[in-house]
């Protein structure tokens, strides 16, 4: 079994030490952020070099969900509209928008070995939220959200690669962010579970990755990647989420303690994989020691299922839905 430990890389290449840990440690795969990626080809060889490492089936990620968060950027990848932006398209449109916006990214992704996104973001902006999520978001409306996160899943399944819904059981509320400091979400059940439907109807996902959010109606202490009673009670319960668990990035500020308690925590609470991007080797180390004793024959039944769904991508018309795209995004300019 893969250590269910997704790392960040330092740089562009492998440096000797990351080669080294790669090789020993064999986690399930690596994140990939703007300080990664440089060309088409330099990317490609660095996830190629990954790959001949860690084996075929190996997880590359990356954030690509459009918008202010995009990974691959002009001038070598075309830039793709904020789901916010898709969202605001009448309802058909916008459902067929998402789909050809996530079928073309899956196409840039697949072209450099990418095989699983961090997108789609089924969070629901609230007032007093932070604008964090703001246009990451489809909507504020749960069943077009629903409808519009179905179609970005369905876009990059046909065209090769998981998605991973985020950031369940949902961010939208939470009046920090995440990276700065931990937010707490004082709503009471019946408010959240407007929030909760979008991860419920696409409960299906292969992958969703937890907010660092604390859920005061269900556990006043620990933000939900932390919380045994949040992920036994609402995401597995509730949600009825039966795929792979994957902890949003354990660096973040808004979780303390040190990555190893970190960790343990995440893995005891019920998290599945751990994310590690800062590219600290140090961190790494010591979270490589903790995976080991994770919950290996549950852990590897949900990542071989997710890995499952997995297939090469379905033939399109890249030229095609390109131009549909524009027309479609051209529609928007004009609204």
């Amino acid at each position: 079994m893969p250590l269910p430990l997704i790392i960040g890389l330092a740089g562009p290449s492998l440096a000797t030490e990351e080669r080294a840990f790669l090789e020993k440690a064999q986690p399930l795969g690596i994140i990939l952020f703007a300080r990664n990626i440089a060309t088409p080809e330099q990317t490609a060889a660095l996830v190629a070099d990954c790959r001949a490492i860690l084996g075929p089936h190996c997880w590359v990620l990356i954030d690509q969900e459009g918008g202010r968060v995009a990974r691959l950027r002009p001038p070598h990848w075309r830039e793709r509209p904020a789901a916010g932006r898709l969202g605001a398209l009448p309802l058909p449109l916008a459902e067929e928008g998402v789909y050809l916006a996530a079928r073309l990214m899956a196409h840039d992704l697949y072209e450099l070995g990418i095989n699983v996104d961090c997108h789609p973001v089924l969070d629901i902006p609230a007032p007093g939220g932070h604008a964090v999520i703001g246009d990451r978001a489809f909507g504020t409306d749960p069943d077009t959200v629903t409808r519009l996160g179905a179609a970005a899943c369905q876009g990059l399944l046909d065209g090769g690669v998981l998605p991973v819904i985020k950031h369940i059981p949902g961010h939208g509320r939470a009046p920090a962010d995440s990276h700065e400091r931990l937010p707490v979400v004082e709503a009471g059940p019946e408010d959240l579970a407007a929030d909760f439907a979008p991860f419920a109807a696409l409960n299906t996902a292969p992958i969703a990755m937890t907010a660092h959010v604390v859920y005061s109606a269900f556990d006043q202490e620990n933000p939900a990647t932390l919380s045994a009673t949040v992920i036994r009670d609402v995401i597995r319960g509730r949600i009825g989420f039966e795929g792979v668990l994957l902890s949003d990035d354990l660096t973040m500020n808004a979780l303390s303690g040190g990555m190893a308690s970190r960790a343990e925590r995440a893995f005891k609470a019920g998290c599945d994989v751990v994310l590690h991007c800062n590219g600290r080797l140090d961190e790494m180390r010591d979270l490589a020691h903790v995976c080991k004793t994770a919950d290996a024959p549950a852990i590897t039944a949900r990542i071989e299922a997710a890995t499952r769904r997995r297939h090469p991508p379905r033939p399109f018309d890249r030229s095609a839905d390109e131009a549909r795209l524009a027309d479609l995004m051209a529609h928007d300019s004009v609204q």
